[in-house]
């Protein structure tokens, strides 16, 4: 399968690293890029808001004319999709796994208009069917190192301070963007606290906080010390539950630390920066449709937030090293049944969710 970031044959390309890395010549005035959001919305503190900053952030840095529309519900994804491209749209960035059936089938229709997908691959389920399509280009994130250190952090504090050696994860919809975090944190924990039981639930929604919050208190119930959020918008709740218990709280995508309060960290995604690369590249006239930009600890695509100062110093050293060998390869963190990310980090395996 795929080699990590672009296709192994390209090495006469340029990769990419962190925003803005990619070698371009400069946009021209009529270019005008995209964004359609996943139900989650743009107002999730996360997810969504985070791809957004990264369109404004072109609109900013590269002098590219951008227009932005939120799908409220799935129902939604074809008629935005449609309207962006009608609307003069060089590139359309869809902001999630969600939509990429019905990205499939628009892409196919409008095969001069530049699209990507955020976590999602090309050579995914949806887009295998149409093999032909070649103008998708998939933004796909290591998200399983993310969840790897923040629940390595979860397993040191849970282990220093006794008691039931518990914590918990509440996802939203069990995809496998979602999945990656939490088996990356699953096999963490571990690594810092053999003897760790995960909780693992889900919300089956991405936006009503109501339900995640109750997910993550019936966790707390059973004697979680630390929650994970990986529900974007509907994750707030689970933050929420976890503050209002007195327990610690991570965030996810983006940095939540002021988001709540005894936030321990975030598991960063950096979607901004897979928009701003992607429009850089496709403004440039150097899009790569039909293959995959892979984000990782290596290239900053994903990451750590603000840590806690109740940290102890200690425990952030070795998350630290933990990382390092993460870079390195010498430990090598499972992903999710399903990931994209087996085709693009050398040696993944499947792992448990918990």
């Amino acid at each position: 399968m795929r080699k990590p970031l672009l296709a192994a044959a390209a090495l006469a390309l340029v990769a990419v690293v962190t925003a803005g890395s990619v070698a371009t010549a400069a946009p021209k005035a009529t270019f005008t890029a995209a964004l359609v959001s996943d139900i989650g919305k743009f107002n999730d503190k996360g997810f969504n808001q985070s791809q957004l900053a990264g369109l404004n952030e072109a609109k900013a840095k590269l002098g590219v004319k951008t227009i932005s529309i939120q799908s409220n519900s799935s129902s939604d994804y074809l008629p935005n999709l449609t309207s962006m491209v009608r609307q003069g749209a060089n590139i359309v960035s869809a902001a999630g796994y969600l939509l990429a059936p019905t990205l499939s089938q628009v892409a196919a229709q409008f095969p001069k208009v530049d699209f990507t997908i955020t976590d999602d691959s090309v050579h995914g389920f949806d887009f295998q069917k149409a093999k032909e399509i070649k103008n998708i280009e998939g933004l796909v994130y290591a998200s399983n190192q993310a969840g790897c250190l923040v629940g390595y952090l979860a397993g040191e504090m849970t282990k220093a301070k006794g008691g039931k050696q518990v914590i918990g994860a509440v996802g939203g919809i069990e995809i496998p963007a979602v999945d990656d975090y939490i088996v990356g944190y699953n096999y963490c924990a571990k690594l810092a606290d053999p003897g760790i039981k995960v909780l693992v639930g889900y919300s089956q929604d991405f936006v009503a906080q109501d339900k995640c919050k109750t997910v993550a208190q019936n966790q707390i119930g059973q004697g979680s010390q630390v929650e994970f959020q990986v529900a974007g918008g509907c994750g707030l709740g689970a933050l929420n539950a976890a503050a209002d218990a007195g327990i610690w709280g991570i965030g996810v995508d983006v940095d939540q630390y002021a988001v709540a309060k005894n936030v321990l960290t975030s598991a960063l995604k950096r979607v901004d920066t897979g928009i701003f690369d992607a429009i850089k590249q496709a403004s440039g006239g150097h899009f790569k449709g039909g293959s995959d930009l892979l984000f990782d600890l290596a290239n900053g695509g994903i990451g750590v937030g603000k840590i806690s100062p109740k940290v102890p110093a200690a425990d952030v050293a070795a998350m630290n090293a933990l990382k390092a060998k993460l870079i390195a390869g010498t430990v090598k963190v499972p992903v999710a049944k399903g990931s994209d990310l087996l085709g693009l980090l050398p040696g993944a395996t499947v792992g448990p969710t918990h």
